[in-house]
């Protein structure tokens, strides 16, 4: 939740503005209410437009909420769900979300997939079962064909906002634990094909390091995202 409209197109523009490379793929999630306006801005680049959440409904009394349809209808065709601030606010659970995730799917929308541990499941050594949970309760409903719809972003949410970071190592374990998990449900061709991105302090001077680990695909990017340069060193950083 930052950025007013005009700031919101000054930071696109600005980011539209940098040189990024072109076998990267680069997608911006606005707030709500700038997504159509991001459209416009993006057409004809390379920067796709995601939305930050969508209702598992696909009509109805549910005020202030969005529709797959919605979102369709401005030209955005990718949303994040399960993003920990919305599993800890809004208290959005793995049905939930299991919800949310068919409803996109049916709707023909790519999903952004949150899930991480919380800094006392770190602690108490839970992490690798937490996000193994999560994702059998959310996902592992889902088709083998169902999942080229799927992207993955690990976020520990302990270094979601906090200057702390997981180490690289820290999240090559948890992206091999994951693409683990993954191929012991369906198969290691799969676990392999899927994108997993890492959220959780990427900055400009630690994403070379951390996207260098064999089993990072990228990242989900969080503060740094709100200053064009920073957002740009990042993409660069592959």
């Amino acid at each position: 939740m930052n950025l007013d409209a005009n700031e919101s197109q000054v930071l696109i523009e600005a980011l539209k503005a940098k040189q990024l490379s072109s076998d990267v793929r680069v997608a911006i999630a606005t707030p709500a209410v700038h997504l159509a306006s991001a459209v416009s801005q993006t057409q004809g680049t390379a920067i796709d437009v995601a939305a930050q959440n969508m209702h598992q409904a696909t009509s109805g009394a549910y005020t202030g909420e969005i529709s797959a349809s919605m979102l369709k209808s401005i030209g955005v065709n990718t949303t994040l769900l399960g993003h920990s601030e919305r599993r800890a606010y809004f208290h959005e659970t793995d049905a939930l979300l299991a919800e949310k995730v068919n409803t996109a799917l049916e709707n023909g929308v790519e999903i952004i997939f949150c899930f991480g541990e919380e800094l006392e499941e770190r602690k108490s050594g839970s992490h690798f079962d937490v996000v193994s949970s999560q994702l059998r309760n959310a996902l592992f409903h889902l088709t083998a064909a169902q999942w080229s719809q799927i992207v993955l972003a690990y976020e520990p949410v302990w270094a979601i906002g906090t200057g702390e970071t997981a180490s690289p190592e820290q999240a090559q374990e948890m992206h091999a634990h994951i693409r683990n998990v993954i191929a012991k449900q369906y198969d290691d061709a799969l676990a392999q094909s899927v994108s997993i991105l890492y959220g959780g302090s990427v900055k400009p001077t630690n994403a070379q390091e951390i996207f260098a680990k064999p089993d990072v695909d990228g990242g989900l990017i969080g503060g740094a995202s709100l200053n064009a340069d920073d957002f740009a060193a990042i993409v660069n950083a592959f």
